[in-house]
């Protein structure tokens, strides 16, 4: 009895203060996720008032903010639409994971760990944080701008790379090598590639099945077989997010939407969960060692993540101001780089000092990111590109000989 009091006495406490924290951050513009991180870093190992009682359940819970952030991004987007996207975005996206993983990976190398680790830092460095990037286009008034389906492309590829990244970084962490890597992504190739066939042809009678006129047939049913498909996958070396991914793509028409608007506050609740998880398990006397490191990392990857979003831009016909706005929208990382960095963590298998640089690296990007984006609407900025657009035009033609 002295456990279980113990426990709701613990979350209780901890769940209150995320909403307190929450509250907070919107009420001045940031993301809340740094909070969440930093809160963990509190009450974990190492933090000024260490919890015991609660952490296998926020370990449970962890797991299932993982899947349900994956569900309801796959719940986004219909399979025809992933496939429209990925034709029309592949350049971008190419693009974007050369510009942004190489760095991460060479990165690691130069600090002296193994392929593994740099494979791991590749991966967090590559993805940009789609709730984040929502949540900073809304309050900026951007969702009608020309820019931002260009922005959306670059987020819907890097969602699409993560169901084939994610199995291969699984499969390495457990320790079946480079070739059971290519194993497991070959299986996630061929798996989401018979899914979204599927969804295609036979995505009306998957969703037939799962009725949106009952709200709690409909939430048991869509969380059910989410959990159940993410758990096959995990056995299968597939990774637990990338099944759920594809049932929320396997799903349509108006049981996607019930489900996307019943499965918001759950997905809300247990991805702060997780993000309070991982800072739990991180020490946060291992930060300050790699806090230089980390903003190295940041500098450069912020850069390469604008350079990212300014060609995506400029490749589809969008002005010198339309270029900025969405390479700075596209620096934050967030919860897809924290899901990486908590595989391995698991995994128990790769660089100690990964978790704290990832921590370190996604509360530098996802507190400068949102800040980043606001400089397009300065004055000074916007006089700095009338300046080069004067420059330019009044540059001399030359003249062949």
């Amino acid at each position: 009895m002295h456990d279980s009091t113990t426990l709701l006495i613990e979350v209780g406490a901890l769940l209150l203060l995320l909403g307190i924290l929450g509250r907070l951050s919107r009420r001045v513009g940031l993301s809340p996720i740094p909070l969440y991180l930093l809160a963990g870093l509190a009450f974990g190992h190492g933090g000024l008032l260490p919890l015991g009682a609660s952490e296998e359940f926020f370990a449970v819970g962890a797991e299932i903010g993982v899947i349900l952030l994956l569900v309801m991004l796959g719940l986004e987007y219909s399979a025809n639409e992933l496939v429209g996207n990925l034709r029309s975005a592949a350049p971008a996206g190419l693009i974007d994971g050369v510009l942004n993983a190489l760095p991460g990976a060479a990165f690691a190398l130069l600090l002296g760990w193994d392929w593994v680790a740099a494979l791991v830092l590749g991966g967090i460095t590559w993805v940009s944080s789609s709730g984040v990037i929502a949540k900073v286009l809304g309050d900026l008034g951007r969702l009608g701008n020309r820019e931002t389906p260009v922005i959306l492309s670059v987020l819907v590829i890097e969602d699409l790379a993560m169901a084939l990244y994610l199995p291969l970084v699984t499969a390495v962490l457990a320790g079946t090598g480079l070739i059971g890597g290519g194993i497991a992504l070959a299986v996630a190739v061929g798996t989401v590639l018979v899914v979204l066939v599927l969804a295609i042809r036979y995505g009306h009678l998957i969703s037939a099945a799962l009725s949106a006129k009952d709200p709690e047939a409909l939430l048991l049913g869509v969380l059910g077989l989410t959990l159940l498909v993410a758990g096959i996958a995990a056995k299968l070396q597939v990774s637990a997010a990338v099944g759920a991914f594809l049932v929320g793509i396997a799903l349509s028409g108006p049981v996607a939407h019930h489900a996307t608007e019943m499965l918001s506050p759950l997905r809300d609740l247990f991805a702060a969960v997780f993000f309070v998880f991982f800072g739990l398990v991180t020490d946060p006397r291992d930060i300050p060692p790699v806090l230089l490191p980390a903003l190295a990392l940041a500098v450069i990857t912020m850069a390469t993540k604008t350079l990212t979003g300014y060609l995506a831009a400029r490749r589809v016909g969008i002005g010198e101001p339309g270029r900025w706005r969405a390479g700075l929208a596209l620096v934050p990382r967030g919860e897809f780089s924290i899901v990486i960095a908590g595989l391995a963590v698991a995994a128990g298998s790769v660089e100690p000092r990964l978790a704290a640089l990832a921590t370190a690296y996604v509360l530098i990007t996802v507190v400068t990111g949102p800040m980043l984006a606001r400089l397009p609407d300065f004055q000074w900025f916007k006089r700095w590109l009338r300046s080069r657009a004067l420059i330019q035009r009044s540059a001399p033609i030359p003249v062949p000989d």
